[in-house]
């Protein structure tokens, strides 16, 4: 009913639906086989709140932190049992235990990214090690993964029985307690006990046909795995992504892709060229605006006609705020709550425009400044933290003749073609308009900047296709 009410909210953003899944989610606001030492078989199925999950990434501030915290009390009782032995194993041996550990690891792989918490992760590890062959019987308790390793290779099927058909990437039953396995009928072993030295009176696994209770597939743990196993491996792509304190600074270096960024808080005046500029040129690009711009009336005109053509509309604070000092970036001028109202009023003046927050989940920081904490309150929030990439000029358009840090347009451009055979992944920062006193305006070279990418071999893309593994 949670999963239910949480995805009605998504669809209708009706907040009845809202309050009756955080009614339920308060209901059972802990998935009871957690941190326990046996339950009945399949007691508590489905082994693992999905809906807590789904009402984590639409729920907001005070709410979407009491469901990441469930999350979190969950599995802080299964540490607690977990810290004992040496695998980390905090996971009761009852009927199908790998289920559970595959949905447990799946709990902890939600927690780390709903809250951008890592104190679990070495936990995390060691429950998804485990279903891999970091276990006392050093086997991996899927059929046929790894295939140079250790696995199941004589399953309780009778696929594999009565054809000699491998039901490959299956996962099995799992280890049982020796009180639960001394109490199965008819449990035979037709080749014998490969890992004899391995069990115990505690606990044990058999890789045999006979074996019903430990080594027989599992569709709905095979279910969860596949899930575990696709989660670890976007994972593994998003890795490929460059990270600065913690938000993502370049895609993935092995694609020639750039994503033009343009920003904008009190200036527009380079909306309509940039918009003709990429118009002319088939380009999307992706426009990080503040509540500032977006209620600006003057501005309201360039904004829907971006949306219209197909842009990436996205957040860069509310009132433009300066979280951290200049000068000792670790010092906060904000808090948590301060931060927070400020995003929220962000994305609130975005959905006048009919922007909803799922379809923009890459936030860019006001100044392009921030440090690990911000970071922190942006996974928190559900959202995805960016910033451009080090190591041209692009971001200086918006300096003006007085200051010590001005560059001419010229020495924008020529930053850029230098590194013209290291661009892979680029999120090239540019602003959608500049203070009067900067006449040399950048925003007249898109056009070229855009021949000499394309001439180059670079597709252009939006922030979120060139981050879409993440």
């Amino acid at each position: 009913m949670e999963l239910a009410s949480a995805q009605l909210y998504g669809i209708t953003k009706d907040e009845k639906f809202l309050q009756a899944a955080m009614s339920y989610a308060d209901r059972e606001p802990l998935t009871p086989w957690l941190g326990a030492d046996t339950a009945a078989h399949y007691q508590w199925y489905p082994f693992i709140n999905v809906g807590h999950y789904e009402l984590a990434r639409r729920a907001t501030g005070i709410a979407r932190s009491r469901i990441v915290e469930y999350y979190r009390q969950g599995i802080e009782r299964v540490y607690q049992k977990a810290k004992r032995n040496a695998f980390l194993r905090g996971v009761p041996f009852i009927w199908c235990s790998n289920n559970l550990q595959a949905a447990f690891a799946i709990q902890c792989y939600w927690y780390r990214q709903l809250s951008g918490d890592n104190r679990y992760e070495q936990l995390e590890q060691a429950t998804f090690d485990w279903l891999l062959g970091c276990n006392p019987w050093g086997t991996s308790m899927v059929v046929g993964l790894p295939g140079d390793r250790d696995y199941p290779d004589d399953p309780h099927s009778s696929f594999t029985v009565l054809n000699g058909y491998q039901t490959l990437g299956a996962l099995v039953d799992g280890p049982v307690y020796g009180t639960i396995y001394r109490k199965q009928l008819g449990v035979t072993l037709v080749h014998g006990d490969e890992y004899a030295e391995f069990q115990s009176p505690y606990v044990v696994y058999h890789d045999d046909a006979g074996d019903y209770a430990t080594n027989e597939p599992t569709m709905d743990g095979t279910a969860s795995l596949v899930y575990l196993l696709a989660a670890m491996e976007s994972e593994q792509k998003s890795a490929e992504f460059m990270l600065d304190r913690g938000a993502i600074v370049r895609g993935a270096r092995h694609e020639k892709k750039i994503a033009l960024v343009f920003t904008g808080d009190t200036y527009a005046d380079g909306g309509k060229s940039i918009r003709t500029s990429l118009k002319q040129n088939h380009v999307k690009a992706s426009f990080f605006f503040t509540g500032n711009f977006y209620r600006d009336s003057d501005f309201k005109g360039l904004i829907k006609r971006l949306r219209k053509d197909g842009h990436y509309l996205g957040a860069h604070s509310d009132k433009h705020l300066l979280y951290n000092s200049w000068s000792d970036r670790d010092s906060m001028l904000v808090n948590r709550e301060q931060f927070v109202q400020d995003l929220k009023a962000n994305y609130n003046e975005m959905h006048r425009f009919g922007i909803i927050r799922e379809a923009a989940p890459y936030f860019l920081p006001p100044y392009e400044w921030y440090n690990d904490t911000i970071a922190a309150w942006t996974a928190a929030e559900g959202l995805k933290l960016v910033n451009l990439t080090p190591g041209t000029l692009s971001h200086a358009d918006y300096t003006t003749p007085t200051m010590k840090n001005y560059r001419s347009s010229d020495s924008i451009l020529q930053s850029i073609t230098n590194k013209e055979g290291d661009l892979n992944g680029y999120i090239l920062l540019m602003h959608v308009g500049a203070a009067p006193e900067r006449t040399d305006k950048f925003y007249h070279q898109l056009p070229v900047l855009i021949d000499f990418l394309r001439n180059k071999g670079y597709s252009l893309v939006t922030i979120s296709e060139l981050l879409k593994a993440n």
